[in-house]
This record gives structure tokens, sequence and C-alpha cells, in this order.
């Protein structure tokens, strides 16, 4: 793998790619075949494999993934779905496109997951849904969530953006509520470019997604245009264009062969960020909880104005300057203004996670990395400290 050089800027997130994903997705252009198709098939079928999952399906991004998630429930106007405020705008925004009304429960400011004594107090009558997000790759604590939902008769969508490897008492997060949502955006632990996956227990919900996810017709384009015979299709339901392409998939295989290789890279950086930061003024990520798994997904750093003598956004443009990418996850919902206007939050209502999403800074954790991009990450951040 070749040096960087100081002078050239470290991009937040950069995907380590190899020549098989390149391979395989030459093998799909010079079938002809870049739609739908068998490839798409086969991660479906090995991504289950890998989380213990009965059902998967692939489709173009975990956003369309909670969309078709929560329009498989069958939402109705006025209807509420109990989420969390620190999160990125499409696990909102999926709830509102499926005719529901967002509810935001605030985080544990410890695990920045969401706290269940929050979603306890948040439920009325309209509650008909739950959607935690495993942050970060930290598990949410799904025995109370499970609990509350079984409780009051609630479904469960886990947002699993962040949460691949991410396992609590044992169990793969997403395989807990009633359909799980990963992502394999270009930063994420395995990636497709675009691309997601849902991924539930019960075949039927499993197949209402397919059909939601390509127009709302019975049979799946792969398998009308393929040797089995052409097969008519019949459009049953007003859907949607949120398939996943083969040459997507052919990357999403081999990334998804390498995942543990991957983790292991990932908590190989990450330790040794937790060592380099422990003296520095600065907020690092809590211990993993016991009996789970952290995926590893975001190194997050926290910034505290009056012990950095700088606040969050200082930081990150000392850092550009010292040619380091870093990120925000998240500014929470409510300091968004679309949402201030439609639903009237305001940000004493949620104020652990407007706390956190006005500190935390993530920092590169790619298994792209190589040990002297790390120690260049750490000397910058020394350096922009001081």
């Amino acid at each position: 793998m070749p040096v960087r050089s100081k002078d050239n800027f470290l991009v937040f997130g950069a995907p380590r790619i190899e020549q098989d994903e390149i391979d395989e997705v030459v093998a799909s252009m010079k079938s002809g075949w870049l739609g739908t198709g068998p490839k798409v098939a086969r991660f479906e079928k090995d991504f289950s494999a890998y989380v213990g999952a009965s059902h998967a399906a692939a489709c173009n991004s975990c956003t369309a993934a909670l969309h078709l998630s929560l329009v498989a429930l069958g939402l109705e106007p006025g209807d509420e779905v109990i989420t969390t405020p620190l999160t990125f705008c499409a696990s909102v925004n999926a709830i509102i496109h499926a005719g529901g009304t967002p509810v935001l429960a605030d985080v544990d400011p410890v695990t920045q997951n969401i706290d269940p004594d929050c979603i306890r107090e948040k439920i009325t009558s309209r509650t008909k849904a739950i959607l935690p997000v495993h942050f970060a790759g930290r598990s949410c604590d799904m025995d109370p969530i499970m609990a509350i939902a079984n409780e009051h008769g609630l479904k469960v969508v886990e947002d699993c953006a962040h949460a691949i490897e991410t396992t609590y008492k044992g169990q793969h997060a997403g395989t807990f509520g009633d359909f799980g949502c990963f992502s394999f955006y270009v930063t994420k632990n395995v990636c497709t470019g675009e691309g997601g996956m849902v991924i539930a227990r019960d075949e039927a919900d499993i197949q209402d997604i397919k059909v939601l996810g390509l127009h709302g017709m019975s049979a799946d384009a792969w398998k009308r245009f393929s040797d089995e015979g052409y097969k008519h299709y019949q459009v049953v339901h007003a859907g949607f264009k949120y398939n996943m392409m083969d040459i997507q998939a052919a990357i999403g295989i081999h990334q998804l062969k390498r995942v543990e290789e991957n983790f292991k890279r990932r908590c190989e950086i990450w330790d040794m960020y937790q060592e380099a930061f422990r003296a520095l003024p600065v907020g690092t990520p809590a211990p993993e909880e016991p009996n789970t798994r952290h995926a590893r997904h975001l190194y997050t750093l926290m910034i505290d104005p009056v012990a950095c003598g700088l606040d969050r956004d200082q930081l990150l443009v000392r850092l550009t300057k010292e040619n380091i990418g870093a990120g925000v996850h998240y500014l929470a919902v409510p300091e968004h203004p679309y949402y201030q206007e439609r639903f009237g939050w305001k940000l004493p209502d949620t104020p652990h996670a407007v706390a956190l999403g006005r500190e935390t800074l993530s920092l590169p954790l790619s298994p792209k990395l190589t040990d002297d991009d790390v120690a260049d990450v750490i000397e910058a951040v020394n350096i922009c400290l001081k």
C-alpha cells in the first residue's frame, strides 16, 4: 500500500477496495447484467448468513430500507414512531415519508444511544413503533426496548446503518425487531458505494419489501428476464424504485468476505486512538458494555470548549488545515430548522443529544489506514489542541 504524503489530504472514511471487488464488477460489466440479478441474490443470501437472519432484501440505500420497512408496517396519518434525536436525518425523514409522525426520546449521555426510560415517557395512544439507532456501532440496550414494545404492542424497526458487526448478548443487531436496516454507503464497514439491506424474521414481510422496492411489481426484474423463461408481472402496490444493482452487489460480496478482517483492523486503530488520547482533555468513547460487540464504525471525540480551549467546529477547521478529514455525527435532529418549524421541537426537550451533537467529532477509522496515517491523525489532534 503506498505511503500517503502529509501534503495530501487524508479523506475521512475512504473505503478499502481490493482486486476481488474490481474483478467482480468487471465480470458484471462483461456479462451484460448490470441491474438487479444473480449477484444481488447471492449478496442477500451471504448477508443473511452473516447476521443470522432468515430473510433479506437488498435495496439502494439504508434510507430506502427504513422507508420500506415503515411502509410495510402500514402506518396511518397520526401514527407515532419514537426514535433518537442523535442520528442522521434519514431516520426521521423515513418516518415522515411513510406517513408517520416522529417522536424524539433523548439519549443516554454515556452510550449516546436512545434511552429506554425516555422511550417509555414518550408512549401515547398513537404510538405505533420504535426506531432505535445503534449509534457509532454500539448496540442499543435491546432487552428493555423489546420489553417496552411487547408490553405496548409496538413494532420495532432497527436502524443498523452503523452496526453490521454489532451484537447484543450474542445476537446480531437487526435481528431483535420486526425489521433491521443496514447501510453499505461508501463510508460504512461493508460498502457498495450506495446500498442497503432489510432483514426480517417473517418471509412474508421480506416479500412485501421486495415488491414495494421495485415499483410494486409482483415479480422482480431479474426473474422476469432470466433463463427460467419470461414471467409477466402485475402491479399490486404503488411501490418505489429502491432496488440494488448487481454492480453494487459485486462489490458487497467481497467486502462482506473481509468484514471480520477489516473489523480487526479498525479495532487496532481504535486502540491506538484510545491510548493516544487518554491524557488529552477530550472525551473518548465509553467501553463497550458486557456481552456486546461494538462494530467500531465511528471513533468519536467529545470536545468540551472549557476543557479544550476551543469548540468542536474550531477543531474541525484546524484538522482540515493539517490535511486530516473528520466528520460530525451528528448535530441533534432538533437543531435543524425544518424539524423545528414542522414539529415545534425545542432544544431543551432533548438536552443530552443536543450537547453531544455540538461536541462530537469523528476521526478517520477506515481499515485502509496505515499505521503512519493513524500516527498523522494522532499528531494532528495533539497539534490542534495545543
